[in-house]
């Protein structure tokens, strides 16, 4: 038996003894929608829904189409507005080069320092690698006293 959605009237084949005398409630398997089916009114409603399913179709379209134009017209028509208002910043400041100064300060020292822990292994590539260690050591400590008096 073949049975036809009154919705979106998609057909279905199912079996005959699946539907009681009395009729059932059946959901349709395209659109979900759910009604209640009997042997009697199939061909009469077929009839009548196909007509009145139309016009609801075509009556929805439209107002799809104008709730559609409505919401297009909004988003196009509505100003930029955004929640947090940017201000450029001046990219030079002070902090930043001191930040910048900072970092490569600390990356000098910790060269230095794997330096000065391999130094022995690095001896064989870099023959003279414990003489300049040494002097740049002693530099370290004239430069921290010269500032040292300093202050």
């Amino acid at each position: 038996m073949i049975i036809q959605c009154i919705k979106c009237s998609k057909k279905f084949e199912v079996r005959s003894d699946l539907i009681p005398q009395n009729g059932r409630t059946i959901q349709c398997g395209s659109c979900n929608h759910i009604w209640f089916f009997k042997f009697e009114e199939q061909n009469v409603a077929i009839d009548n829904n196909q007509t009145s399913h139309l016009e609801n179709t075509r009556a929805q379209e439209i107002t799809d189409k104008k709730e559609l134009q409505k919401k297009i017209d909004k988003i196009i028509n509505t100003k930029d507005t955004a929640l947090v208002k940017y201000n450029k910043k001046n990219s030079f400041s002070l902090i930043k080069v001191f930040r910048y100064f900072l970092v490569l300060i600390i990356s000098f020292i910790s060269i230095i320092i794997i330096l000065d822990t391999f130094k022995y292994p690095l001896g064989k590539y870099f023959p003279n690698l414990e003489l300049l260690l040494f002097n740049f050591y002693e530099t370290l400590i004239d430069i921290y006293s010269f500032i040292k008096d300093l202050i």
